[in-house]
């Protein structure tokens, strides 16, 4: 069973922006227990009113200089408070929400939103820079906007998601501006390991995976076939089902511009579902790295 990391044990670690300024300094410079200037050994003093640490040697460190806190007033116990609610909640928090948690302004909370899911989908990359291997599930889908004309191919000005999960493994989405071959195939060659084996529908566009090194094989949703002996997407179908239904229920609606962010928030909390205390860690890690 995944570990369960509670608001009050939260509230224990981080009660204060020195202790959250505590976790960026040890999550940067390891231990402190040597100045990372100068090299001086001892330990550091809080130096207080400012978000520096000063070594017996006079050497001034600040710890944020570099990441998204540096030229944030907000204190950093409100961003690890919104990293907190965005790492225990299944669908995440939505702008509003933040708001009114934390008690600053919808802009203040719109943009330490934006720039945790971008460091979701960084931590991700970095965490999980293989490509995918094994059993593999492809699909695409259609969110947001509103369809227009009539068949499938017509989607107005919905956002097209291409999907990959590995079975028992990670899941990888990107927004894409087609579905054409000519778009999907590199993603694939580029995530997939060749010679995985790779369960899609009967999409014309998968139909030369075989030519590129992968084992294929198809279900025909249009006959209804869902299933087709080890074949079948219900993994990537499920995860396309939490994506539109967290985005409909806590967001209402996502701008195609910032689509990716979202995705990749979704996919980040799948590929790090099995601990939720160290979802939290694992962001905490990331947000406190430099930006580039």
């Amino acid at each position: 069973m995944a570990a369960k990391y509670t608001f009050k044990q939260f509230q224990a670690q981080y009660p204060d922006d020195d202790a959250c300024l505590l976790a960026i300094l040890e999550r940067r410079y390891g231990k402190a227990d040597a100045c990372p200037k100068c090299g001086v050994i001892g330990p550091l003093t809080r130096i207080q009113g400012r978000r520096a640490f000063a070594c017996k040697e006079g050497c001034h460190t600040y710890p944020c200089v570099g990441t998204v806190f540096e030229k944030s007033p907000t204190h950093l116990t409100l961003w690890f408070h919104a990293m907190y609610l965005m790492t225990a909640t299944r669908n995440g928090v939505s702008a509003k929400e933040l708001q009114r948690q934390l008690g600053v302004t919808y802009k203040c909370a719109w943009r330490i939103g934006h720039q945790l899911r971008i460091l979701m989908s960084a931590r991700d990359e970095q965490s999980n820079p293989g490509k995918l291997d094994g059993h593999i599930e492809i699909d695409e889908t259609y969110i947001g906007g509103k369809v227009r004309g009539k068949g499938a191919r017509f989607i107005g000005n919905k956002t097209i998601v291409m999907g990959m999960v590995e079975r028992g493994g990670d899941i990888r989405g990107y927004v894409v501006p087609d579905a054409k071959k000519t778009t999907l195939l590199p993603l694939i060659l580029k995530t997939v390991k060749p010679g995985a084996t790779i369960s899609t529908d009967t999409w014309s566009a998968y139909s030369t995976l075989p030519s590129l090194g992968y084992k294929h094989g198809t279900v025909n949703h249009f006959f209804e076939e869902w299933v087709n002996g080890e074949h079948h997407t219900q993994r990537i179908e499920g995860f396309w089902s939490h994506l539109k239904r967290g985005i409909k229920s806590t967001h209402v609606s996502v701008s195609g511009k910032y689509m990716q962010n979202y995705v990749n928030e979704f996919a980040w909390r799948y590929n790090n579902r099995h601990d939720s205390a160290d979802m939290f860690r694992r962001l905490v890690a990331r947000i406190s790295q430099p930006v580039s």
